[in-house]
């Protein structure tokens, strides 16, 4: 028997927010779903646009040939134009559907983009903004680099400028920043994004190569009181964004979403065919076709935040009024809630003995917090503040 040891070690250990929901979803059988406060995953409980559903009906009359037969590797030129058109309108660029390759999300989006900026076996590292997603250092690992972890202000969840500066070396190839952010809900400003572009012009001149910027953006619509999600390619030019639909428009399961190189990237034209080959190498080609045919009818359709901002302003008032310590989201759909003690893990598993399923933070790279998912029903959110009450009071709080 030959079994790849790093592909078993990956499978063996599971992803904790997935463990948690599936405890969730068995206690739920077992108790009734009304008694689970399952703040575990980042599945949109706000439905798609009715729009989506109108371009799928719509698709339906194609031939069932044209329908589901094989896009372009890259995707469906229209497609790709719809994107770039979108782009170009809201952040007054002049992108091409070539600048574009339409992937299966952003984890797809990610790993494609690491394969393409990553040489195996140089050595190369890849710096992320902690506390992050645990699946990034799965993708950048994956590709043949290290994951450097630097923890962001512990004040502001900001970037912090200078411990960021303190990690890159010769051996970094690329920062990757995620804004608004999973698990915080902060959103970088755009004087921190120009520190940090500042920073990476320094140290791509010091080493003579470029330091990438790649932005991680599917959660970009969900920004809350109008605070500004900066356009990274208009602060950084040898930037790669990342995106996904799963988010704006609700559709996680249907995994669409691209890789832009921005044509303002010093290295463009090599990166569109680094970008090619990735998706060849790892055979993530021709993303869902259906779907890529939603994105030329609702690219532009409005992400429904309402419901979040419910959820957000109940579940703050909420844990105010008990005394929790949190990071007071800026976007996204996750509340940063600092633990009742040291050891996250050991605070979960008090909150899940009350039937509160929130996610401890050292799956995100560090210590003394959970995240708690807000993208759940309103009811859930009043029914858990019994729970959390108890949580707080089994402290002597």
């Amino acid at each position: 028997m030959s079994i790849n040891k790093e592909s078993y070690a990956y499978g063996a250990s599971k992803s904790s927010i997935r463990e948690i929901a599936a405890w969730g979803a068995a206690r739920k059988a077992e108790i009734g779903a009304d008694k689970v406060f399952d703040f575990s995953l980042g599945n949109p409980n706000v439905p798609a646009p009715m729009a989506v559903r109108s371009s799928i009906e719509r698709a339906l009359d194609l031939s069932p040939v044209e329908l589901h037969g094989y896009t372009p590797a890259a995707g469906l030129p229209v497609a790709r134009k719809a994107v770039a058109d979108s782009l170009n309108r809201r952040f007054h660029t002049s992108y091409s559907p070539a600048d574009l390759y339409l992937t299966c999300g952003a984890a797809a989006a990610l790993s494609i983009t690491f394969n393409a900026i990553v040489e195996r076996g140089a050595g190369q590292e890849v710096c992320v903004v902690a506390p992050y997603f645990p699946e990034y250092k799965v993708f950048i690992e994956n590709a043949g680099a290290r994951c450097v972890e630097v923890m962001a202000d512990a004040d502001t969840f900001q970037i912090d400028v200078a411990a960021m500066a303190q990690a890159i070396n010769e051996r970094t190839v690329a920062v990757l920043v995620n804004s608004p952010n999973n698990p915080v809900g902060s959103v970088y400003s755009r004087q921190n994004l120009e520190e940090l572009a500042a920073v990476l012009r320094e140290k791509s001149r010091e080493f003579g190569h470029p330091v990438y910027l790649i932005s991680d953006e599917p959660y970009r619509e969900i920004a809350y009181a109008g605070v500004e999600v900066p356009w990274v390619p208009s602060i950084y030019d040898a930037t790669i964004v990342c995106y996904s639909y799963s988010k704006s428009l609700s559709l996680p399961g249907e995994r669409i979403g691209w890789v832009l190189v921005p044509n303002t990237n010093p290295d463009h034209d090599d990166l569109v065919f680094a970008v090619a080959g990735a998706g060849r190498k790892l055979g993530f080609v021709c993303a869902p076709a259906l779907f890529q045919r939603v994105l030329v009818d609702c690219v532009d359709e409005p992400t429904d935040i309402a419901a979040y901002e419910r959820n957000r302003k109940a579940l703050t008032d909420g844990l105010s009024e008990l005394g929790y310590e949190y990071v007071e989201p800026q976007g996204a759909f996750y509340l940063w809630v600092k633990a009742l003690e040291p050891d996250e893990n050991a605070f979960f598993e008090r909150a899940r003995s009350l039937e509160l399923l929130p996610v401890p933070s050292d799956s995100f790279g560090c210590h003394g917090w959970v995240r708690v998912g807000y993208c759940v029903s309103f009811d859930t959110i009043v029914g858990s503040m019994p729970a959390w009450r108890k949580l707080k009071e089994s402290y002597g709080a």
